[in-house]
């Protein structure tokens, strides 16, 4: 395998619209990493790149060692899985894996031996007869899998290859597909590979680490519990994590025992571990709270401070609860388990309930920038 270097990545395209600024990126020799953002954010675009099927319009791509901005895809090294998994309908599963060896001149007993290897790794020995149309959504995309498996490249690259599964199924090949990269790491033939997804359930499962994009310039690069402990901005605080972060207008306000928080018309004591990491103090700043850092029962945890909140709505999910609640009127939610409703059960829209919120989970955004203001949030 190989690693990818990107450098001062750029693409603009001939109506003058700018897609990528400036990427710089490397993604380490065997490493599962994964682009993700919202639509538009022109993750597919820089994998597209990366594949040769989009020309860089300035910036240098490694693959390896070597500069391949100049190279056709079939130079690189790569091989792609994509969305569509476009397979031959009119030939089985076993020569559809084995079609683009034989054009490439592979020996016929290569060939059988690089098929059945790829169909063992993917548990689809008994597939091997049967034609795309005798194929599940799961089966058919195994197949594509396996395609690029076959060719033993320097570089895997998947793009939203599971946007067309069902929930369960998506769920089962995200499992599959992470155990695969694994496995060829175990059995010592570590696979570099790089990962699109608009879904940060797939990348928070499947990336050891990830690139979080928006609007063509990444926002941050770094392991899945980083992101979601440490986002460098507001954006990444919100886009990781499901539900998503609390984010909210606040203030930075001297208080009696050091750095206060003016929420909803309402001052709160910041704990004195995370005063000591502003960057800045004093003025508008963006609050950011997970909503498992909201409590909605009558035992508090650590630092917690109470608020008085009304009742928006709940949302039952089985074990755990969401509550939707507001603190002036600033919107938030907070998620707790099913057994913790301790005096919302009976409450309908619009009563009052007293929240705590976690102060020394807070992290704290620049109310322009959306940049991090606590220096090891």
């Amino acid at each position: 395998m190989a690693k990818l270097s990107l450098k001062k990545i750029e693409k603009v395209y001939p109506n003058g619209f700018k897609a990528v600024h400036g990427v710089d990126l490397e993604v380490r020799d065997g490493e599962f990493m994964v682009f993700v953002g919202p639509s538009g954010c022109a993750k597919s675009t820089l994998l597209r790149m990366i594949a040769g099927l989009e020309s860089i319009t300035a910036g240098e791509l490694h693959i390896g060692n070597q500069l391949v901005n100049q190279l056709a895809p079939k130079q690189r090294g790569i091989a792609m899985v994509f969305q569509n998994y476009a397979l031959y309908p009119h030939m089985t599963v076993y020569d559809n894996l084995a079609f683009g060896l034989k054009l490439a001149g592979t020996p016929k007993a290569e060939v059988q031996l690089r098929v059945r290897h790829a169909a063992g790794l993917l548990e689809m020995e008994h597939l091997l007869e049967r034609y795309p149309k005798q194929l599940s959504g799961g089966q058919a995309q195994r197949v594509a899998v396996g395609r690029a498996i076959v060719k033993k490249p320097e570089v895997f690259l998947f793009d939203e290859p599971l946007s067309n599964l069902d929930a369960k199924l998506r769920a089962a090949m995200r499992v599959r597909l992470t155990e695969l990269h694994r496995t060829l790491r175990e059995s010592g033939q570590p696979a570099t590979v790089v990962y699109v997804t608009h879904d940060q359930v797939e990348a928070m499962t499947m990336g050891e680490r990830i690139c979080v994009l928006k609007d063509g310039v990444i926002q941050q690069v770094d392991t899945p519990t980083a992101l979601y402990d440490r986002p460098a901005n507001a954006f990444v605080a919100s886009f990781i994590g499901s539900p998503e972060m609390n984010i909210v207008k606040a203030k930075i306000l001297p208080h009696e025992d050091g750095v206060g928080v003016e929420l909803g018309g309402q001052v709160l004591r910041l704990p004195a571990a995370r005063a000591a990491q502003l960057n800045s103090r004093g003025g508008a700043v963006q609050l950011g709270l997970r909503p498992e850092h909201v409590s909605a029962g009558p035992r508090p945890q650590g630092d917690s401070v109470p608020v008085p909140g009304t009742l928006r709505f709940v949302e039952h999910m089985g074990s755990e609860v969401f509550v939707h609640f507001t603190v002036g009127d600033l919107a938030l939610s907070a998620r707790v388990p099913a057994d913790e409703l301790h005096g919302l059960q009976n409450k309908t829209r619009g009563a009052a309930h007293e929240f705590h919120l976690q102060m020394q989970r807070v992290h704290l955004f620049d109310a322009e920038s959306g940049e991090s203001l606590l220096r090891s949030a």
